[in-house]
């Protein structure tokens, strides 16, 4: 078919949620609260160069050779929606994009329906020499659309595109640690290995009769005044997303061994002050 030629190797799932509806003679309802964890929607906006708010305007089931390769409990869907804003897209896209659409089937194994004028954020790559098609980043790289995470995913954005922004962590170096004149006074220092080689470090630094302060740099210039930061930040989710659950031994290999327990101490501290890095996603990258 015309269909499988133009569209083959397309596949995706949608994910949906619920939509914050209002009435011209009711209270105004609250905004639907965004449907994915923050460190879902920043490896989806973090991976895709077009991001859209799309509306669906046609949807046709496929079967047999159209349907190749879906994935067992999923119905594949030709969609075609109307972009109602680009969030992002250097090189733009059309006014109308295409797609295919692995939905999953209910409990029942009955195939899901996709209802015309819905709306979705779609995570995506274009498709060189084909206007209006687009690939998704992921399977499930379309959610349902919401005000709050449509602010979410541009905050991230915003974020990402900063001067400063915290790159991706690819590893840990060496750790440090130096006892202070006083009892229980220390510092301990972590340096971090990002992606575009630019200086990272953290601070923890104890005091006595003061709870312990940690800090991240992302310059080579310490700020004093730094702090943790804050949950559901580009730059929390960079360490509580990437850094492992214990040091790894080379972290080790300038310390005295006598400093070793402290560092681990400080190393567990931050971790558990970053708290856990919660992803709901069930479906890999393709």
């Amino acid at each position: 078919m015309r269909q499988q030629a133009i569209f083959a190797g397309f596949v995706m799932t949608l994910s949906f949620g619920t939509m914050a509806g209002e009435s011209l003679h009711a209270q105004p309802v609250p905004i639907a609260a965004p449907s994915l964890t923050y460190a879902d929607a920043a490896d989806l906006t973090l991976q895709a160069p077009v991001i859209a708010h799309v509306r669906v305007a046609k949807a046709s089931r496929l079967k047999g050779a159209d349907a190749a390769g879906v994935p067992a409990g999923s119905t594949r869907f030709y969609v075609e929606a109307d972009v109602l804003s680009l969030i992002r897209g250097a090189n733009g896209i059309q006014t109308r994009v295409r797609y295919l659409a692995d939905l999953r089937n209910d409990t029942g194994g009955r195939a899901p329906k996709l209802r015309k004028k819905d709306e979705y954020l779609i995570f995506a790559t274009a498709e060189g020499g084909r206007p209006g098609e687009v690939r998704l980043v992921a399977p499930d790289a379309q959610v349902r659309h919401s005000a709050a995470e449509a602010d979410r995913v541009r905050a991230i954005l915003r974020e990402a595109n900063a001067r400063d922004a915290a790159p991706r962590i690819t590893g840990i170096g060496r750790a440090f640690h130096v006892p202070g004149s006083l009892p229980g006074e220390s510092e301990t220092q972590f340096f971090l290995m990002g992606a575009d080689n630019r200086p990272l470090s953290i601070s923890v630094l104890r005091r006595p009769g003061e709870q312990p302060r940690w800090a991240v740099s992302v310059t080579e210039i310490v700020d004093e005044s730094a702090t943790a930061p804050r949950p559901d930040t580009l730059l929390w989710y960079r360490l509580a997303c990437s850094l492992p659950a214990s040091l790894p031994q080379q972290s080790f290999a300038e310390a005295d061994a006598a400093t070793i327990p402290a560092i681990r101490a400080d190393y567990n501290l931050i971790k558990m002050s970053l708290g856990p890095c919660t992803r709901t996603r069930t479906r890999t990258a393709r």
